[in-house]
């Protein structure tokens, strides 16, 4: 193995080859060369080429109407940019970017001739997600000088790079490649050798899910989507995101995620392999799970599995009267939600000064509302006016829907569903929020299994928009169909589920975050790393070590248990490290330390 050099054989990246001139070399191209550098770009076919340059051409005249580059900078942008079928072309770079084909073999036959034709002290990267950097390193002349650099697509407009290093590569070449990214406006973020990374190794785990997920029929591809969406805040949902990425890509991915980590979490779902094998790779293919106005359109149409628009559904009951029963921020704010959408509302806890106590805090924030503008004084005191505090469950006997929204304690929900089976009359459906317990065990607890049905709402309330509707073997039509019409009435989006732990969301989110913990506890990237990678390379409004503390650790590990117990899978068992924490003490922002310290209010 060739020795490291030292930091004078580095000479300043200033000149870059980009070899590879898909979607992801041209917008790096394009990073490069608005930020001076010198760049060459190759590509054995011509054509490619040249759609590359036409591509660039075209991104940056948007650039300049929309007021972002001049006229002068842009021709100075295309001025940089040279291209050619020749790999020679690349001779005098300091910096080479290969972006080919994840393969291999493909990859290595790059580098091997790379490795005849670049000037010793420039410094080979690749842009890998999947694939081994240490393997193709190994096979170099120059192992030392062979490292990653993992852009996000868009190039352009993504920030986050991962600058991946293998045992082999100096540290001089990392510091080099991550002075660049800084220069390219870019946030780099260092991690080892293994694959998927950070972000992707995150992420594709998560996808995997949600391809599973709709392979196993438990729920739509448009229920999944939005789920995810609205529920988590998301830009995509995770099927839509696979057809952008491509179903092959991801296949591929999930590959090399197996073959080291042995987690089934990882094994690819079949759907995946057959989409793959039809040539339903998604976008570029013109249809993957969702079917595209044409190959490369983003534009989805409806093909056999959309769902149609006013289909026939069992007729509903009536729904006058909602009582809600809880004390708590979920309870106060469904209450709020059904108050503001004209329902009268029975607002119920364990003693009247609680539930008076919780009308109280609607009230202050119907008032926020008014200081925003949302609403106007008159519409926030009748909404209040709908809404009647009571001391006890007797107050139930009238209501035409039910919604109990107490702690997360099966004893307690089934004692409470005894007491709603006595007081509410016939006909009156019976809702439960949990977001994790058995929907049917609630409803067992009753002499009417059929009028009992999910009603799993986000917190706050009042502000997400997503209802998982979460059906048992024993509900009936009549009472899917109200609790449908219902979110409609109340400006929720419904999603359906069945009865399994988890529902959609949790059963997607929880495993990513268990994944994101067990990252930090075998060492291989930091708290701030993660999040940032995950907040910059995949859209999210919270890094996952965020996510946890807000939520509530001991609330996570909860749901952990339950997904591990449902699903006998062993990569849902909850990280140590998690449960470390918990016996702790630490349980995020509520006790001021979970995975980060907070000041105590």
């Amino acid at each position: 193995m060739a020795t490291p050099q030292s930091d004078s054989s580095l000479s300043p990246l200033r000149t870059v080859a980009v070899v590879g001139l898909g979607t992801m070399g041209t917008g790096i191209i394009e990073v490069l060369a608005k930020a001076g550098r010198q760049v060459i770009g190759v590509d054995i076919s011509g054509a490619q080429a040249a759609r590359s340059v036409a591509a660039l051409e075209s991104s940056t005249a948007r650039a300049v109407e929309r007021g972002r580059l001049t006229e002068q900078e842009r021709a100075g942008v295309l001025a940089r940019v040279t291209t050619s079928t020749d790999l020679r072309a690349a001779a005098d770079a300091d910096l080479v970017i290969e972006v080919t084909p994840e393969s291999y073999e493909v990859k290595q036959q790059v580098f091997r001739e790379l490795d005849a034709i670049v000037r010793p002290t420039a410094v080979l990267a690749t842009g890998t997600n999947a694939l081994s950097v240490t393997r193709l390193a190994a096979d170099s002349a120059r192992p030392e000088r062979v490292l990653g650099l993992h852009f996000f697509n868009p190039a352009p407009a993504m920030k986050l790079v991962e600058v991946v290093s293998s045992v082999l590569t100096a540290p001089q070449a990392v510091a080099a490649v991550t002075e660049l990214a800084l220069e390219l406006g870019k946030e780099p973020v260092a991690v080892g050798d293994r694959p998927g990374f950070v972000a992707d190794g995150l992420l594709f785990g998560y996808l995997n899910q949600a391809a599973a997920m709709y392979e196993s029929k438990y729920a739509s591809r448009e229920d999944i989507d939005a789920a995810m969406r609205l529920g988590c805040g998301l830009p995509m949902g995770p099927l839509a995101l696979l057809d952008l990425i491509g179903v092959d890509t991801a296949r591929t991915v999930l590959d090399a995620m197996y073959a080291e980590s042995h987690d089934r979490l990882h094994a690819p779902a079949p759907i995946l392999k057959q989409l793959s094998e039809a040539g339903l790779t998604g976008r570029k293919a013109g249809r993957g799970f969702y079917t595209y106005e044409a190959p490369g359109s983003a534009t989805v149409v409806p093909d056999a599995l959309t769902p149609q628009e006013g289909a026939a559904s069992a007729p509903g009951r009536p729904v006058r009267a909602v009582g809600v029963a809880g004390s708590g921020t979920m309870a106060s704010g469904i209450a709020e939600v059904f108050a503001k959408a004209g329902y009268d509302v029975v607002l119920a806890a364990r003693s009247e000064e609680k539930a008076e106590a919780a009308r109280a805090r609607i009230g202050k924030s119907l008032a926020r509302s008014v200081d925003k503008g949302r609403m106007t004084a008159e519409t926030a005191a009748k909404t209040l006016d709908r809404i009647t505090p009571a001391g006890s469950y007797d107050a139930f006997a009238d209501v035409d829907l039910a919604v109990e929204a107490v702690a997360e304690d099966l004893d307690v929900k089934r004692q409470l569903f005894e007491a709603l089976d006595k007081v509410c009359k016939p006909g009156a459906i019976l809702a439960t929020t949990t977001s994790s317990l058995p929907v049917v065990a609630c409803a067992r607890a009753t002499s009417r299994p059929q009028d009992v049905i999910g009603m799993h709402f986000f917190n706050p309330a009042p502000a997400m928009k997503l209802v998982e509707v979460v059906r048992t073997v024993l509900t009936a039509d009549d009472v899917h169909a109200t609790v449908r019409e219902v979110c409609g009435t109340i400006r929720k989006h419904a999603v359906d589920c069945g009865d399994r732990a988890g529902f959609i969301v949790n059963a997607l989110l929880f495993p990513y975050l268990n994944n994101a913990v067990k990252m930090v506890q075998e060492h291989y990237a930091s708290l701030d790393d993660i999040d940032a990678a995950m907040k910059l390379g995949g859209g999210y409004p919270m890094g996952p070590f965020e996510l946890l503390d807000v939520v509530g650790l001991d609330v996570s590990l909860a749901i952990e248990r339950v997904l591990h117990r449902e699903f006998r899978d062993p990569g849902l068992a909850p990280a140590p490290l998690l449960e470390h924490l918990v016996a702790a003490g630490c349980l995020g922002r509520k006790t001021g330390r979970g995975f980060r310290e907070y000041a105590r209010r």
